[in-house]
């Protein structure tokens, strides 16, 4: 090769290889942008009573900022289908038609912490806690490992427009998925959009066994947002808005410093 044609060879290998850079810079920085590389580390909680949008915000939370969704329901099943140590223990207790005690939650939530890849950016925290004792426990356990919350959020709607949506709240068992009759509905009716299979609805999102659990809900909740409150750590947003809005509203909190809306 004549001198002359190996240096617009090289020439030529130069550019691609500046292109190919230039394009991995480019996805680099649309990852960040869109939540697949965190820009920072977040350690949420999610308060509010069933049917609040906690089930729609938290997996969002999760994907945005490359964190953990921590729902205790959850943590308990998976603890006990692989049968670990906290696992069989809570089964022991729910066998004997007794509630898991926060020790056991508490770990479960610090086994996720020091095990799971997912939460190495942070967390969000889902159904627990739900008393001022077990807040307290919770941040022991954080303290223990050098962390600290950023945030809790309280997602605050009416009872009774609450009320309207449960009772209109179809499930895909398999998946969580959820649905509306009338605000959100399947494609067909009572068939899950994604794999075909049948919606139910569940035995307790009835009127009257959603008043007393949103009684039980707010007689709780109300020591743990003070406990929040005194720490400058808690948000009220408003979540009889549309999904998008609480969503806006959310990214808002978490871009601010702590203890401002």
């Amino acid at each position: 090769m004549a001198p002359s044609d190996e240096l617009e060879y090289l020439k030529s290998l130069v550019n691609q290889l500046n292109e190919k850079i230039q394009k991995l810079e480019a996805t680099a920085k649309e990852a960040v942008y869109s939540g697949k590389t965190p820009a920072q580390q977040l350690r949420t909680i999610l308060i509010g009573p069933p049917g609040a949008g906690k089930g729609t915000q938290a997996p969002r939370i999760r994907d945005k900022y490359c964190v953990c969704h921590l729902a205790t329901g959850d943590m308990l099943r998976e603890q006990i289908s692989q049968k670990t140590v906290l696992g069989l223990e809570a089964k022991k207790v729910i066998d004997a038609g007794e509630l898991v005690s926060d020790d056991i939650v508490v770990g479960m939530i610090k086994d996720q912490l020091q095990n799971n890849k997912a939460c190495k950016n942070g967390f969000v925290l889902d159904g627990f806690p739900r008393t001022v004792p077990q807040a307290e426990k919770l941040d022991s356990m954080l303290a223990e490992r050098k962390e600290k919350l950023d945030s809790v959020v309280q997602l605050q709607i009416n009872d009774q427009l609450l009320i309207s949506r449960i009772t209109g709240r179809l499930i895909h068992p398999a998946s969580g998925r959820t649905y509306h009759r009338e605000f959100h509905p399947p494609k067909k009716t009572m068939v899950d959009d994604v794999t075909g299979e049948p919606l139910i609805q569940r035995s307790d999102d009835n009127v009257d066994t959603l008043r007393k659990r949103l009684s039980t809900f707010h007689q709780q909740t109300g020591p743990v947002v003070d406990y929040y409150k005194v720490k400058g750590l808690w948000h009220g947003l408003d979540a009889a808005q549309s999904p998008s809005v609480v969503w806006d509203n959310l990214s808002k909190v978490f871009k601010a410093p702590p203890g401002k809306s």
